[in-house]
């Protein structure tokens, strides 16, 4: 049994990797659509805990300010990291997603990187860089995948 977290700021690339590991035949769930998160911003932490407890093995991703209540519950929370100047590039030019197009957007973006980031790297248990290929990037997550922690 084996839980990934894949989590960091808008533009890190964790929609990417997660659909690159769907395509490889891991059980994804990315919690930015279908209603995993609530109108206040936090998971639905009754169906967040049903995922967990039901699945053998999963890779979520996400960001939200209760994803360190279940930390317990992943074997790896993986950082992806990138320069804010690559963030704030491709939020303005991913197709799926209209989050960071606006000025107001990619003001937020600059604060979470200072403030959020921070907190997000503290909590995980390896930090990716993701401006690497999305294919090396998937081959890492695959590899921590195959290697459960001893951390639940």
């Amino acid at each position: 049994m084996t839980h990934v977290l894949v989590t960091g700021m808008s533009g890190a690339g964790k929609s990417t990797v997660l659909e690159e590991l769907a395509r490889r035949g891991h059980d994804v769930v990315d919690t930015d659509y279908g209603g995993w998160v609530r109108p206040d911003g936090d998971w639905d932490e009754p169906r967040m805990a049903a995922l967990l407890a039901d699945r053998p093995e999963v890779v979520v991703s996400g960001t939200v300010a209760n994803q360190g209540r279940f930390y317990d519950r992943f074997d790896h929370v993986v950082l992806l990291s990138a320069p804010l100047d690559v963030l704030l590039d491709r939020v303005a030019t991913r197709p799926a997603n209209p989050y960071g197009r606006t000025a107001q957007d990619r003001a937020e973006i600059e604060r979470y990187v200072r403030e959020v980031e921070p907190l997000l790297r503290a909590g995980a248990t390896v930090e990716l860089d993701g401006r690497l290929p999305v294919a090396e990037l998937a081959d890492l997550v695959e590899q921590l995948i195959r290697r459960p922690s001893r951390r639940r």
